[in-house]
C-alpha cells in the first residue's frame, strides 16, 4: 500500500513539472531561441540531478511545518496540491506547488488536531513575497552587468545570437538544477516519515539513502511532466507578461535560479553564518513567484506600460488562492479517507 500510496506524490511531481518547467525555458521557448524538445531534454536530466543532489535542506523545513507521518494521508495530501496546480495549469497560470502543499499540509493539521509550527509557516509565508522582490532586483543588477559587458566588448551581431542561445540553455540548465533542489520536498517531503525505500551501497564509497531515492523518483515523476504537458504554460508565460529580447529572457532565467538556490543551498548558508552574514531560510520558495518576479523587474525596468498587468493579475489572484483551495480541499477529502474508506490519517 505504501508503494500504490507514493502515486500521489508522483502526480503532484508530474503537475509540477507541467507547471514549472515554464519558469525554466518559458522565456527561451517563447523567443523561440531555444526548441521545446531541447528544452524538455535538459530540463528533464538537471532537474532529477538537483532533486537528488541538493534537496534535503528545504525537505527538512517542510516536514518541520507537519509531522505528516500516515502515508494515506501524505497520498491524500500530494494529491490534492497536484489537483489544484492541474486546475491551475489548465488556465495558463504559473502558480506555486509550494503554496499548493503548505495549503494542504496545513489542512492537515487542522482535521487531525496537530500543531502548526508557526516559526517555519511564517519563515514559508515570508518568502512567497520576498522570493519575486529579491528576483526583480537580481534581474535589474544582471541587466546593467550583462550591459556594462556588451558595450565594452561590441560583440557582432550574429555571435551575439548565437552566445545568447548557448546561454539561455546554460542558464536553464542552472535553473532546473534549482527547481529540482528547492521544490522536491513539494513533491515527496510528505513521504520522508513513511518512506518505503532502504538506504543502498552501489559500490565503494557511493551511498544512495532512501531518501535520495525518494527524491530520484519525484524528479522522474516532475520530468514527465514536463515532457507531457508543459508547452502550453512555456509559450505562455514566454509571451503573456513581458515581451522579451532573448538577452533578457536569459537574464529573467538566471535571476530565478539565483533566487530558488539561494533558498536551497545548504553550503551558501553555512558559508554565511560562519562569516557572522545573515543568511535566507531553506525552504521551498515558488519557482513561479521567482520567474514572474524576474520578467516584472525586467519590464518595468524597461518601462512600465510594457507590463501586462491584466494577465500579472491573474498570475497573483492565483498566488492567493492556491492555498486556500488546497486546505479546503484537503479537510474534505480527509474527512471521505477517514470515515468513508477507513484508512488511517494520523499516527
Amino acid at each position: 500500500m505504501t508503494s500504490f500510496y507514493l502515486l500521489g506524490g508522483l502526480f503532484l511531481g508530474w503537475s509540477l513539472g507541467a507547471n514549472d518547467a515554464a519558469n525554466v525555458f518559458g522565456t527561451a521557448v517563447g523567443a523561440r531561441m531555444v526548441r521545446f524538445k531541447t528544452a524538455a531534454l535538459v530540463a528533464s536530466v538537471f532537474v532529477v540531478l538537483g532533486a537528488v543532489l541538493g534537496g534535503s535542506g528545504t525537505t527538512e523545513t517542510l516536514v518541520a511545518l507537519g509531522a505528516v507521518n500516515a502515508p494515506a494521508a501524505s497520498f491524500t495530501l500530494t494529491v490534492v496540491a497536484g489537483l489544484t496546480v492541474f486546475w491551475m495549469t489548465k488556465a495558463t497560470l504559473p502558480v506555486s506547488t509550494t503554496q499548493a502543499i503548505v495549503g494542504a499540509i496545513v489542512g492537515w493539521n487542522w482535521f487531525t488536531s496537530s500543531p502548526t509550527d508557526r516559526g517555519t509557516l511564517v519563515k514559508i509565508v515570508a518568502s512567497w513575497v520576498l522570493s519575486p522582490v529579491l528576483a526583480a532586483l537580481f534581474a535589474v543588477a544582471l541587466y546593467y552587468i550583462f550591459k556594462g559587458y556588451l558595450n565594452r566588448r561590441h560583440i557582432h551581431l550574429l555571435r551575439l545570437d548565437a552566445y545568447t542561445r548557448a546561454g539561455l540553455i546554460a542558464v536553464g540548465a542552472i535553473g532546473a538544477y534549482s527547481l529540482g533542489a528547492n521544490n522536491i520536498a513539494n513533491v515527496v517531503g510528505v513521504f520522508v516519515r513513511s518512506s518505503p525505500f532502504v538506504d543502498i551501497s552501489i559500490s565503494g564509497p557511493l551511498h544512495l539513502s532512501g531518501v535520495q531515492q525518494l527524491f530520484f523518483l519525484g524528479g522522474l515523476a516532475i520530468s514527465l511532466g514536463i515532457f507531457s504537458y508543459s508547452y502550453r504554460m512555456m509559450t505562455a508565460v514566454g509571451n503573456e507578461i513581458v515581451k522579451l529580447t532573448p538577452l533578457l529572457a536569459m537574464i529573467a532565467v538566471l535571476a530565478h535560479a539565483l533566487v530558488l538556490l539561494v533558498f536551497a543551498s545548504k553550503g551558501l548558508k553555512g558559508a554565511l553564518m560562519s562569516l557572522g552574514l545573515p543568511s535566507l531560510p531553506l525552504v521551498p520558495v515558488s519557482s513561479s513567484q521567482a520567474i514572474v518576479g524576474a520578467i516584472s523587474g525586467i519590464g518595468m525596468l524597461k518601462s512600465a506600460r510594457v507590463v501586462n498587468y491584466r494577465y500579472l493579475g491573474k498570475i497573483v489572484m492565483g498566488w492567493v488562492l492556491t492555498p486556500a483551495i488546497a486546505a479546503a480541499v484537503s479537510l474534505v477529502a480527509l474527512f471521505f479517507v477517514q470515515n468513508v474508506f477507513q484508512q488511517t490519517v494520523v499516527r
